[in-house]
């Protein structure tokens, strides 16, 4: 794909993207300012070379491939750690969830970058993929997006070497342990077929065919003879973030219908969190602006919205952008890591805005936080597994703490309460009897 008919978002969705709060998918994809990244050239193809380097090794054998090869159950995903319930009396850790929406290895290699990044620190992250990202642009007609003509995109489409790298980086995700979740398609945003506009059925079509092309992508790159995705994306693909955090309500009903078990397209304060209409509701949360007096969402695009208007700023105050970002998001974790140990949810895109700066911020966040005792950097999916095998009593407890409010007792006295039985083969607690 030229440089010039980028995957990125361009004019239009920064236009639709002007609230504060409303988190967006993929912009600007020019320079870097990420160590060992490299700015496409103009013309180029969109694929970079080398993005397999540092991947795990594929099974030799898979168990069974599904539908044209694309994917195949290999078994149980490796480096998943298994939920434990906690102790009576016992702190609970401090989770983060770094997340990535629009995920896809493009010629920054921002993807591999932070594979990286998240291995050096004992890092699980979530990759929310966009399905078009798995589509070739000559064969975009068959996306058939929700109140628009086919072959629409708001964040086009790939190329066969695109892809490739996609995949590669995919597959390398998931064998380390991370979760590939998807960020939908076209990434319509507004009025005029915005997803805020679309019915329950127009979701459980988006989402359809988000998988589909996941499933498919051999087949539309003519690469029959590929290496598989190593997982089955019907069962690996339990949660979302909907484009610019826009049509929630319907979105989740769709997804609650297909059997998802979160969702992070809301809007919260730094709590505990808990279920919403069946789903884990995993929401973006507020953080304090330093030097600033409002908090907005621990997300860079919303950095870079109120910082420089969701456009290139002077190049003079990217470094200060970049460190009030980072410094943003520290003051969010040590309020909840001092405080009710709420769990720290963060989203980003893999985007060089403002020179790279916030891609430095979210690297440097990283290396802070995930390397301190009792902190846990994981995947939404263990995040739900977590909660999911607690006593909900002990959550129920948990939730009355309010931001950045630890017990005024300590922690073993404030969840010393005898626990309910642990659910069948949830360790840390004597198993319920059937």
């Amino acid at each position: 794909m030229a440089a010039t008919q980028r995957i990125a978002v361009g004019v239009v969705l920064v236009a639709t993207c002007a609230v504060a709060l409303a988190g967006c998918g993929i912009g600007d994809r020019g320079s870097t300012g990420v160590p060992g990244a490299k700015k496409p050239e103009q013309g180029a193809r969109r694929g970079a070379p080398g993005a397999k380097e540092g991947a795990p090794a594929q099974p030799k054998t898979p168990v069974r491939l599904i539908g044209d090869g694309s994917t195949a159950y290999t078994g149980a995903q490796p480096h998943l750690p298994r939920a434990e319930r906690l102790k009576s009396g016992q702190k609970p850790p401090q989770f983060v969830v770094f997340s990535w929406d629009g995920a896809g290895e493009d010629g920054q290699r921002l993807f591999s970058h932070f594979r990286k990044v998240a291995r050096a620190n004992n890092a699980t992250m979530t990759y929310f993929l966009s399905g078009v990202y798995m589509l070739p642009e000559e064969k975009r007609d068959l996306y058939r997006p929700p109140q628009h003509s086919p072959g629409r995109s708001d964040i086009g489409f790939n190329d066969v070497r695109g892809i490739k790298d996609t995949v590669d980086q995919l597959r390398g995700a998931w064998l380390e342990g991370n979760e590939i979740g998807t960020h939908f398609n076209g990434h319509f945003c507004g009025s005029g077929g915005g997803v805020g506009q679309w019915s329950v059925e127009e979701w459980k079509s988006e989402i359809a065919q988000a998988k589909s092309f996941v499933k498919t992508w051999k087949t539309n790159t003519d690469t029959e003879k590929a290496v598989p995705l190593p997982f089955d994306y019907d069962e690996e693909l339990i949660g979302a973030r909907t484009p610019c955090l826009e049509g929630q309500e319907n979105f989740m009903r769709a997804a609650r219908e297909l059997g998802f078990r979160y969702d992070t397209s809301g809007v919260n304060a730094q709590v505990w969190p808990q279920k919403k209409e069946g789903l884990w509701d995993l929401s973006m949360q507020l953080v304090p602006v330093p030097g600033r007096s409002f908090e907005t969402l621990t997300m860079d695009y919303n950095f870079y919205m109120n910082q420089s208007g969701a456009k290139e700023g002077d190049a003079g105050q990217q470094q200060y952008w970049g460190d009030q970002f980072r410094d943003g998001l520290l003051k969010g974790f040590y309020r909840a890591y001092d405080g009710n140990r709420a769990p720290l949810i963060i989203g980003n895109h893999f985007e060089s805005w403002n020179g790279g700066t916030y891609m430095r911020a979210v690297e440097e966040t990283i290396e802070t936080v995930c390397t301190k005792a009792e902190v846990r950097c994981v995947s939404f999916r263990q995040l739900a597994d977590w909660l999911d095998a607690q006593d909900p009593k002990v959550l129920d407890r948990l939730r009355t703490l309010k931001v950045g409010e630890a017990p005024e007792e300590d922690w073993n006295t404030f969840l010393s309460a005898g626990p309910a039985p642990a659910p069948r083969g949830v360790p840390g607690a004597p198993a319920a009897t059937p």
